[in-house]
């Protein structure tokens, strides 16, 4: 099926369950009005404005900190290097036999990496390499196979191949509408069908960063594509979906003293990470088309992201008991309790703070004392190959300290409002000069008592890799758009 065709499936199928395209309810003070309302996206308009690039060139051109020193941890990625060469795959395998996708990842970072840093630059030939290398891959990559890991790779590939194609949609050598459609395709139909499915199993037998993946590649493929069905789904599914990633059950408890439990802090600290990462992803992306996600329901989110950066720092927090249903639907079945925080090791992090604290300090003029200790321990922030060569280490696009550092809002009161609809150019004004461990996060098993073996469960992860997932049972990949819409219209018809 085409994207055009795709587009107008997925509006029929929100009109015929009562919900307008773009016209999700958003934020909890004044309501901005997506961008998408008006027409297309903004563009750029993921994780980068235009105003946001032009911010990071200007500051590193001046000589600024602490951008300096991320765009030095930039340059100094062997993967930001215009000589990389792209390998592409006709299929991509996650889990099982086969696996190649490290293959994937490592493109895509090198693809991101050359387009930031030939935009802060004002370099073509960065620019240049990520096109080939996004070229290269829309040109072959068809099919995503392996075993649930599969939902893995499309969550995080999807939306950081998203991300590093919006940085050069405009560039003249670009195959913009073979890369939406690669990505509407290849990477959004498998994220949709888990958010709708849950590969088989019950709604709460996946932890929260598996439906987080899923929501980040779903949001940022529909913005990418101008898909404006895609994108309400998404926002719908943060606000009210039946998994652990959406925002009450990721986040289930508010306490007294202004923190909110985060789950997955009950399971390891490296998962609690992934997830606090992916949600400020998705907050962040929502935020430059107007959409705020960071503020909803009483910044629920941010009183989260303190949570565990207070936790992760070595903190005391509180947790509650709280018990999941695991298991297949018609299936094998079983019940996990998990009653107190994970331990953690406070030299463990993930390069994730400086967005959301910046966020919340700069643009909201809040105070954030435990995102801005974790953002400042944790910089200048690298990107994918600064944390080790396995999977974790590329989970986040990264470098927050040269992309996401601002100066204070003057009006911190103020509702996101979309970049400027017109795209950067391919070829930026400003110029900069060049500049030039392995803090993998660590975890252990959630404090549980559970009735079934982790040998049949279909979340248990999957890799043995600290950061990783062990195997899991796959069940076929199916387009989901419509189960997705039906789910999502009964669950409305529920409240």
């Amino acid at each position: 099926m085409s994207h055009v065709t795709r587009q107008i499936s997925r509006r029929s199928m929100l009109k015929a369950t009562g919900v307008a395209a773009g016209a999700v309810g958003i934020g909890t003070a004044a309501i901005p009005t997506p961008a998408a309302a008006a027409g297309a996206y903004a563009h750029p308009g993921l994780l980068h404005t235009r105003t946001d690039l032009a911010r990071m060139a200007a500051k590193v051109k001046a000589g600024a900190a602490p951008y300096t020193a991320g765009f030095a941890k930039l340059t100094a990625n062997r993967h930001a290097q215009s000589g990389w060469t792209a390998n592409p795959q006709a299929t991509v395998i996650r889990g099982g036999e086969g696996q190649n996708y490290v293959t994937l990842y490592n493109d895509i970072h090198a693809a991101y990496q050359n387009a930031l840093r030939g935009h802060i630059s004002g370099d073509e030939a960065h620019l240049d390499t990520a096109v080939a290398i996004l070229n290269a891959w829309s040109a072959e990559l068809t099919a995503l196979g392996g075993n649930a890991d599969r939902f893995l790779a499309a969550g995080l590939y999807g939306y950081q191949f998203a991300n590093a194609a919006e940085l050069v949609r405009d560039h003249p050598d670009f195959e913009l509408a073979r890369a939406q459609e690669m990505l509407s395709t290849v990477f959004g139909t498998v994220s949709d069908d888990f958010l709708v499915r849950h590969n088989g199993a019950v709604i709460s037998n996946y932890w929260t960063n598996w439906d987080l993946t899923a929501m980040c590649c779903v949001l940022a493929t529909g913005l990418f594509c101008d898909d404006k069905a895609q994108v309400a789904c998404a926002v719908e599914y943060f606000k009210h979906g039946e998994g652990l990633g959406s925002i009450k059950n990721a986040i289930p408890v508010v306490y007294d003293d202004g923190l909110a439990e985060w789950l997955e802090a009950g399971r390891d600290q490296g998962h609690a990470l992934l997830g606090v990462g992916l949600m400020g992803t998705f907050c962040e992306m929502a935020w430059n088309q107007g959409i705020d996600l960071y503020g909803y329901d009483d910044n629920r989110f941010f009183k989260g992201a303190q949570y565990v950066a207070k936790w992760s720092m070595g903190g005391d927090v509180p947790y509650t008991a709280n018990t999941r249903d695991k298991g297949a639907i018609n299936g094998w079945s079983g019940r996990e309790t998990v009653t107190e925080a994970a331990p953690v090791d406070p030299a463990s992090t993930r390069p994730i703070w400086a967005m959301i604290a910046n966020h919340y300090t700069k643009r909201r003029g809040m105070s954030a004392s435990y995102l801005t200790q974790a953002a400042a321990k944790s910089a200048p922030e690298g990107g994918g190959g600064d944390y080790g060569p396995n999977s974790g280490g590329f989970d986040q696009l990264g470098f927050g300290t040269l992309a996401f550092t601002r100066d204070r809002s003057e009006d911190t009161s103020a509702s996101p409002s979309p970049s400027a609809t017109a795209s950067t150019s391919a070829s930026p004004s400003a110029s900069a000069p060049a500049g030039g461990s392995d803090p993998r996060p660590q975890g252990s098993a959630p404090s549980s008592a559970s009735s079934v073996s982790s040998d049949g469960d279909l979340a248990a992860t999957g890799s043995n890799e600290v950061v990783g997932w062990t195997a899991a049972a796959g069940v076929a990949a199916v387009a989901g758009g419509v189960l997705f819409m039906r789910r999502r219209d009964r669950v409305r018809r529920s409240q």
